[in-house]
């Protein structure tokens, strides 16, 4: 085996030099063909454009609904939440939950979710409840009351 014939690796394989003269074999118009947009300087062709016809996305027709404007997103609390930040006996409502600043925003009102437990008995007042979440506030001692 010769050292010249060695294959050459990416580090040592030298970078193509364009714009040079003709005899360099990539000169004149530097790999970019005769004319044309993909010819000229500052070309970028982003991957959806089909050469002026009318694009897909723009061809076929809108399907279906979305309610973002109008949909009812819940500020959720955890049970764990409710444990740490109420004594014993308390009443929790969406105005002291605000006041303390447990939640930031009410939204469309408060939903009480299950994660964590709960070992103090409260009287919870909120939009919504996760199943698991009355057993473990009733499991307390507690109440759950919806608004």
């Amino acid at each position: 085996m010769k050292l010249e014939s060695l294959p050459k690796s990416k580090e040592t394989k030298s970078k193509k030099i364009i714009g040079r003269g003709p005899g360099s074999g990539m000169g004149k118009t530097s790999t970019h063909g005769e004319k044309g947009q993909r010819s000229r300087s500052g070309v970028s062709i982003s991957a959806w454009f089909q050469g002026g016809q009318s694009p897909l996305y723009r061809r076929l027709p809108k399907r279906g609904f979305k309610n973002t404007r109008f949909e009812t997103k819940y500020a959720c609390i955890n049970l764990e939440d409710l444990n740490t930040y109420f004594k014993d006996g308390d009443v929790v409502t969406p105005e002291i939950l605000k006041e303390r600043g447990i939640i930031k925003k009410q939204l469309s009102g408060i939903k009480v979710l299950a994660k964590g437990t709960l070992e103090k008995k409260l009287t919870v007042k909120a939009n919504r409840f996760s199943i698991k979440a009355i057993e473990a506030i009733e499991a307390a001692g507690g109440k759950t009351e919806v608004i």
